[in-house]
Order: C-alpha cells, then structure tokens, then sequence
C-alpha cells in the first residue's frame, strides 16, 4: 500500500511538472551606448526618452517574438572614444541592437565594433556614412541626411518663399554643419545662380565674438534675402544674438541642429527664425499622427519633448522591432535584411525607406517650424526634389 501511496504522489508530482506552466522567455537585451553625462547629454536625452517609450509600448503589447526588451545603458560621457568601449561592455551582456548618439563622429567607434559583432547599429546621425559606407551593412540611421536638410532649405527659400540672394554662415567644428551649409550652398546656385549667393563666412561653436562675419555683412552693398546660418547650441543662438543686435533682421534659416526652444529664451523675441525638423512638438504639426506621439511623450514624462529627436529615438526601436518581427530570429543578417526591405514603411517620423546601398533618408518629408516674437509654430511639411550626397 505504501509503494502504490509512493507511486502515486509521484505520478501526481510528474503530471504537476507536465501541467505547470512553462516559463517567460529570456528577455533581449539591447544597448544604450549614449551620452547620459557631458555637453552632449541635452541632445542624447530626447532620442533615449523617445526610445524607452518604444521599448515600454512594445513590451505592454507582449514584447518581441516572446521576449520582453530589457535595456543595458552604458554612459560615454560625451567623449566619443568612449563608444568602443560601451559597445564592447553591452555586447558583453548580451545585446542584440545598440542606440548610438545622433552623430556619426560619436556614434561611430561603437558601431565599429557592433558592426564587427554581428549587431545592428541605430542612430539619428544625419551623416550617411552612418551606414553601409562608413561602417557596414547592420549600421542604420533614421535620420534625414544632411545633404537632404540643406537642399530642402535652397528649394523652400526658392520656391515657397521666393527670396533670391543669401549668406551662408558656417560653423565649422562638426561634420553635419559641413554638409548641411555645403549641400545648401551647391543646390541655391543651381537654382538661383552663383550670384545669388551673396557670401560665405565661417566661425567656430565657441567662438564669443562673430563681429568680423558680421561686418561682412552689413557692409554688402545689398543685403541678402536671408542668412543660412550652419551652428549649434551654444554657439548657434550667440550669433542669432549678434546678428540681430547689429540689425541684421532677415530671415536666418537652419537645420535640427538647432532644434526645440530650450536655447531660444537666450535671443529675445526670436523672430524670423526658421528650423527644419522631425515634427512639430507644439501640437499643430501637420502629420496628426505626429502630433498623437508627442502627447503620449508628454503623458509620459510629465513634459513636453523638448526637441523633435524624441521621435527619432522612438522610430528607431519601432524600426528594429517590424524588422525583428518579419526576421523571425534577432539575427542580425535578417534582421538587416528586413530593414533593407523598407519601402515608405509608416513610422512614427515618417514613411520610411532602406536599400543595401543606402541607410538614411534623402526624400522623405520634414517639418518647417517658424519662430516669430519668440514662439514657435508648423509651417508644414516640405521634402526635397533633387540631393546630392557627395
């Protein structure tokens, strides 16, 4: 009787071992290489934010293939070297796909080391060798290029406007700025002639004084339609300041490197100021789906995203995980091959395109937002015709 007592609490462990439920999937690991500390931070803050969101949204609706996305953060202090060793450190611990600051001198020397790892890189870098020519076939960036910003600008100044005469002012420390103002310079003169290019001038971000670019200006014997100024925070709004206090009232153009309002309280009553970004975080953006994504980042920090990069940050992750969800497995040559497979795929930035050859967007439309008495507001949505990437 005690044997068949025996066998039966056995057989009854063994069927309670079969009817248990089985276990969670493993999570997946993904890595943030990005500046949590440094100069750098304010510009890296808004892509993580918006890419959280993705990752919280994504495992509220059961996660990916099963597995819920777990985050390995890795500070580089805003020193660019310091994303080889991040990379090197999140792929330690696992890590399928790995967000990289929005910049390619930064991003860079970690997705090298992605890229020789077998993990796919994503970043907001607005330069195109973020991709399959500077690093490799898993680099992706869902930036527009730099090129593509600077064209949008000479066609919008051209066509909607109708100004023919600029000056280009050019800070020249970053990659971007390079590009953005040369891209500009090189599609105003087929547009409007060489002679409509009135000048060109360089200065430095830190640079505390520009009065010898402004001078240049004031003393032309017509002033141009507006200025194309090429900058960033600090650097940027200083010279707002400057020309502005030496009466030079045109328009002044640029691209997201100047982004969101959180500098524009430094230049008083910003007027005729206008920015080429991702979305309007004003609510008036003319995407309404735009519009739907930055009042849930407000429902979730408590504030409104202090620049459009929150939406970058955001699409990204909902790039990988269309991509990981048509791969099947995480690897990362299909997962590459699903992103390449991208045609105007819908996301929240905007329709979206990826080839073998190419791994940022040259076509796809940006908002326009103008500054006037120190607020800003959508003009609308504008895209370029005719870019040059070399």
């Amino acid at each position: 009787m005690k044997r068949l007592g025996k066998a039966i609490t056995m057989s009854l462990a063994a069927l309670g071992c079969a009817i248990a439920p089985s276990h969670a999937a493993d999570p997946v690991k993904v890595g943030f290489v990005m500046s949590y500390s440094g100069w750098f931070q304010p510009i890296d803050a808004s892509s993580i934010n918006g890419a959280l969101l993705a990752i919280k949204e994504i495992n509220a609706k059961g996660g990916l293939l099963g597995s819920q996305i777990e985050v390995v953060k890795f500070d580089n202090k805003s020193e660019p070297p310091l994303g080889a060793d991040g990379a090197v450190e999140v792929i330690g611990k696992g890590a399928k796909a790995i967000l990289f600051p929005s910049d390619f001198d930064f991003g860079a020397p970690g997705a090298f080391i992605a890229q020789q790892n077998n993990v796919v890189s994503l970043s907001g870098a607005s330069d195109p060798k973020f991709g399959v020519t500077g690093i490799g076939p898993y680099a992706y960036s869902i930036s527009n290029a730099a090129q593509s910003q600077g064209a949008l600008l000479a066609e919008w100044a051209y066509k909607e406007k109708g100004w023919r005469s600029s000056y280009v002012l050019l800070d020249n420390t970053i990659s971007f700025t390079k590009s953005l103002c040369g891209s500009f310079s090189k599609r105003w003169k087929e547009l409007a002639g060489d002679a409509a290019l009135a000048g060109e001038d360089t200065f430095l971000n830190s640079d505390p004084s520009v009065s010898a670019q402004v001078t240049r200006i004031t003393s032309l014997s017509a002033k141009p339609d507006f200025v194309v100024l090429c900058s960033y925070a600090p650097g940027g709004p200083s010279a707002i300041r400057q020309l502005r206090a030496a009466g030079i009232d045109q328009p002044i153009l640029t691209g997201e490197s100047m982004d969101g309002d959180y500098w524009a309280g430094t230049v008083p009553n910003l007027s005729n100021f206008f920015v080429a970004n991702y979305g309007s975080t004003y609510g008036d953006d003319p995407d309404a789906s735009v519009n739907d994504f930055f009042k849930r980042y407000a429902a979730e920090y408590g504030q409104k995203s202090d620049t459009s990069y929150s939406i970058r940050g955001y699409s990204l992750f909902q790039a990988w995980a269309k991509a990981v969800e048509k791969a099947g497995p995480f690897d990362a040559d299909k997962v590459s091959a699903a992103l390449d497979s991208f045609t105007k795929e819908p996301l929240a930035i905007g329709p979206t395109t990826y080839t073998p050859q190419l791994h940022i967007q040259t076509t796809r439309p940006m908002t326009i937002l103008q500054s006037q008495g120190g607020k800003f507001s959508a003009v609308g949505k504008f895209a370029p015709e005719t870019v040059h990437l070399d």
